[in-house]
């Protein structure tokens, strides 16, 4: 998943805008990349559009955008904010119907004519060893949810909502729509009920008669062993509720994975690298290499070169669906020292010597052709 932008630079506003100013920016943005009206990349505008609603959903909101201004993206999480990837743009445009209400077609389509709930999405931070064998993860997360005093009616307890009027309790009505060929008939959503086909006439008083209030949610979910950093857990049933007792949406956890210090991912498989000595590299040995499950010793052939490379077989990542585990690549380099003792210069200069006696086929060849370049100048 892309790094998001800071949600200022989305809108377009400075830091210490106000709620007007914020509003404008998003109608403005909202409506510009709107399908009805963006003239680019419709994939592109849609993007757009839904990054501009995230922005704003968390701006527009005093705790969030208080909890956003220190904490950033990260102090978000849990914090009940939607996930706008997963809407249409009919569920976005009735989610801040203050703003665009009254525009017809904006309003509708989407989601919110099945009855579904919205989706949400939080953020679990795994190390690679918990990737690698699983783990239960306790979620913590905030989403709206049936009020528990008017049991999500919006109405007073004792009493009930009311049918509406100005639809007679079906939540659509029938419009005249002028056109190029005449007047059309189009049915839309009740305005007066916003579709619910009732009016609370006594709202409760914990919800302000929306049925609805915000709500801590915990709840354990399972990772997999082997899953992949920015993989997404879909929970179902557990985002918000639908209208009119419509199904919950579902709740979309993303799982991120810290860097370890010494092994790195690719695929199914772990690399890492060790460094050895010189007289390790030429004489061989035991080394020590970090693997998930702890330190193994390692044994290092004779005359060892950096870049070479060694294979723990089946000590990578396993893979979800065919349960293979894969392996681990250890690449060796020679450490030179950089200070030495008198002794050890005193060998070294030893060894040395015989390599002056007995120069190997390989720098034998490597000297005759540094020699035949500067002579013959190619």
């Amino acid at each position: 998943m892309p790094e998001k932008r800071d949600y200022y630079e989305v809108l377009g506003v400075a830091r210490e805008a106000g709620a007007d100013e914020i509003k404008r920016a998003y109608r403005k943005g909202a409506l510009k990349f709107h399908p009805d009206n963006f003239k680019g990349d419709k994939a592109d505008g849609e993007a757009r559009f839904k990054e501009l609603s995230e922005a704003y959903e968390v701006l527009s909101d005093p705790e969030k955008r208080q909890i956003y201004d220190r904490h950033g993206h990260a102090g978000l999480r849990g914090r009940g904010v939607h996930d706008f990837s997963n809407m249409g743009f009919g569920d976005i445009f009735s989610m801040f119907e203050d703003i665009f209400g009254g525009m017809g077609g904006f309003g509708s389509g989407g989601r919110g004519r099945s009855g579904r709930g919205y989706d949400l999405e939080t953020q679990v931070e795994l190390s690679l060893e918990q990737a690698a064998t699983g783990v239960d993860e306790t979620l913590e997360f905030e989403r709206m949810d049936y009020c528990e005093t008017c049991s999500g009616t919006g109405a007073k307890p004792g009493t009930s909502p009311e049918p509406c009027k100005a639809c007679r309790g079906y939540g659509k009505v029938q419009q005249q729509v002028p056109g190029f060929f005449g007047v059309s008939i189009r049915v839309t959503a009740c305005p007066q009920c916003k579709g619910k086909g009732t009016i609370v006439t006594d709202p409760c008083g914990d919800c302000d008669g929306s049925g609805r209030a915000r709500k801590k949610r915990v709840l354990t979910v399972r990772i997999p062993p082997g899953v992949r950093d920015g993989q997404v857990i879909r929970m179902r049933g557990e985002g918000e509720p639908g209208p009119a007792g419509g199904s919950r949406g579902d709740l979309h956890c993303y799982v991120r994975i810290r860097p370890h210090p010494l092994l790195s991912r690719r695929g199914d498989d772990l690399a890492c690298q060790v460094p050895i000595t010189f007289t390790q590299a030429a004489l061989g040995g035991p080394v020590e290499v970090p693997t998930l499950a702890g330190p193994e010793t390692l044994d290092v052939p004779a005359g060892s070169q950096t870049g070479d490379i060694l294979t723990l077989k089946r000590r990578g990542m396993p893979n979800p669906r065919t349960r293979r585990t894969g392996d681990q690549y250890v690449q060796l380099f020679v450490e030179v020292p950089r200070k030495l003792t008198k002794r050890q210069r005193e060998l070294l200069e030893e060894l040395a010597q015989t390599e002056e006696k007995h120069v190997s086929e390989q720098r034998k060849s490597f000297f005759e052709k540094l020699k035949d370049y500067f002579t013959n100048g190619s």
